[in-house]
């Protein structure tokens, strides 16, 4: 029973670590969350930069996987390309080695689980903060603290289930084995991260047994569970890009290939490459024969290695990538172009690409309109019909767009988002139901003008032709000022008054055409059935401004909540 209760405490140890480290990481994406954005857009220039910015993010989150699944967002909306994301990639590797040394450096030395119950009360008047900034960081400071409570209790949890005479026992069986063993464990480190999907948990084990000095467990077999995890932290960015499209896939092959390839070299001169390791930490660090310095400098060590051994190779690992997975000459047309059901990453690069996925939405819902201002005039059936489908096509798509989108917008909702991110899905919940609603009204007017054909009406007269196109050359610019509002960046001033001027046009013109064409009926201009697919169609197009001015009015009250903050 003590065995079994013994179990439990060290999974619950393990899993407080993995939730104080992804709240400190998610504590830090909300604080710096804009910045992060902006350094991982702007500071990808050239491989060099690229790298540097890899280290920098991946070192303030303290997750390599966090920032490799952004770089496959960043991939797959555009925002980035293969050759920058391979960069940021071999810099994330590099980051990621910080987690090691910390814990090498007070992990294990300090008791810092006695300062987490104060940390706690320090974090606590954050957490319940309004300000969504301090909020953040009074989430960093949790996470900080279930960390380093969570590292203790595991440490104490594998002293109680003498974790290291079970060690020892199976190390004896394979002390024979030579290189076979060092194989061994690279694949056991590499599995076991796969399962974790946090190469720091498994790293803080490593270095934990490495700490209690077992027998036949030296510097090699840590080095090689070290080494294995780089491989198994892959499987992240690959599952997030699974549903996502060959770009971002293309990024997550490139950083299992950097990381596989660099065990391969690294493990060919595998005991030259841990003595020199040794020598660095005993006579330049004057570290002495500290082995958790030893262990964190070959983890650092590597990837630093692999790092400046590839990176004047980026155009051909990008080449090479391309060739294992090449476009598809004829992709299946999908209604999302930017976001995918597996791509949730953190909340500001969610955001991003459904703000990307909405303006795509609002230049479909133009096309549409578009369509349908097509088919007036055309005599032939046929060609009347194939315009008639497309607009029916679009209207189906806009119908699976503001599902997707608005489902994406839910997923990324149920996280935990701060209160101006809610808003922000709350008002593009709001946008896509309009923006359907637009896709909606174009396949109405669509209907009108072909019921008005199939019941034999008569064409429309040279006025009420004029007239109709008076009106949609007010809705088309209506649509294009949405479309330009849409692309405006989130928390950036819009002047919506020329929206709001186009508005009263349109509706002042459908009373006036409305008015006229009541009076013309009476005068026996037209028939009665002619003018009642006059008005609706006249009436339609009032209607889709309406839905236009609701979408433009959703993002301009973002925009003033978020300057009020």
């Amino acid at each position: 029973m003590d065995t079994f209760l013994n179990i439990l405490s060290l999974l619950g140890s393990l899993g407080l670590f993995l939730f104080g480290m992804k709240t400190m990481s998610e504590g830090l994406e909300k604080f710096a969350g804009d910045r992060l954005r902006s350094i991982l857009a702007a500071m990808t220039k050239n491989r060099f930069m690229g790298v540097l910015t890899g280290i920098t993010v991946t070192a303030l989150i303290q997750s390599s996987s966090a920032t490799t699944v952004m770089v496959v967002s960043f991939v797959n909306a555009g925002l980035m390309n293969l050759a920058q994301a391979i960069g940021v990639i071999m810099g994330a590797n590099v980051g990621t080695t910080v987690t090691a040394w910390i814990i090498s450096a007070i992990g294990f030395k300090v008791n810092i689980a006695a300062l987490a119950l104060p940390l706690l009360a320090f974090g606590i008047p954050l957490i319940f903060s309004k300000r969504g900034r301090r909020k953040s960081v009074g989430e960093f400071v949790f996470g900080f603290a279930f960390l380093f409570m969570g590292l203790s209790f595991l440490q104490q949890a594998a002293t109680d289930l003498d974790i290291g005479a079970m060690v020892a026992a199976m190390l004896a069986q394979l002390a024979d084995g030579g290189f076979f063993t060092i194989i061994l464990f690279v694949l056991v480190g590499a599995l076991v991260t796969m399962l974790v999907q946090a190469s720091a948990a498994t790293m803080a084990i490593t270095l934990m047994l490495f700490d209690m000095h077992i027998a036949g467990f030296g510097l090699e077999q840590a080095a090689a569970l070290a080494m294995g995890q780089n491989i198994g932290t892959t499987i992240t960015a690959l599952m997030a890009s699974m549903t996502a499209g060959t770009q971002a896939r293309r990024a997550a092959l490139a950083h299992l290939f950097f990381n596989v390839f660099g065990v391969v070299v690294v493990l060919l001169m595998f005991y030259p490459f841990c003595n020199g390791v040794s020598w660095f930490v005993e006579n330049v660090m004057q570290a002495g024969d500290n082995d958790l310095f030893k262990l964190s400098m070959f983890h650092t060590a590597f990837n630093v290695f692999n790092t400046l051994m590839l990176i004047g190779f980026v155009h051909q690992i990008e080449r090479f990538i391309c060739r294992l997975l090449p476009l598809k000459e004829k992709e299946e047309e999908k209604s999302l172009k930017y976001i995918s059901g597996g791509l949730f990453s953190t909340a500001e690069i969610s955001l991003l690409q459904a703000r990307k996925e909405i303006v795509f939405f609002g230049e479909r819902c133009q096309q549409a309109f578009g369509l349908v201002q097509e088919m007036h005039g055309i005599a032939k059936d046929d060609a009347f019909r194939q315009i008639y489908d497309k607009v029916e096509k679009y209207e189906e798509i806009t119908d699976n767009m503001e599902y997707e989108i608005a489902h994406y917008l839910q997923k990324v909702g149920e996280g935990r988002l701060s209160d101006e991110a809610k808003r922000q899905v709350q008002r593009m919940l709001r946008e896509v139901d309009d923006l359907e609603s637009i896709g909606d009204s174009c396949f109405s007017l669509a209907r009108t003008l072909n019921r008005k054909r199939e019941m034999g009406a008569e064409h429309f007269t040279p006025e009420q032709l004029e007239q109709i196109h008076r009106m949609e050359g007010l809705v088309a610019e209506a649509l294009a000022r949405m479309t330009e509002t849409l692309r405006q960046p989130e928390g950036e001033g819009h002047d919506i008054s020329q929206s709001y001027r186009l508005e009263m046009k349109i509706n002042a013109l459908r009373t006036e055409l409305r008015n006229g064409n009541l009076q013309n009926i009476s005068e026996g201009q037209y028939d009665y059935k002619l003018g009642a697919f006059y008005i609706d169609f006249i009436n339609g197009l009032e209607k889709l401004g309406d839905y236009v001015l609701n979408v433009v009015q959703s993002k301009a009250r973002q925009t003033r909540v978020m300057k009020e903050e």
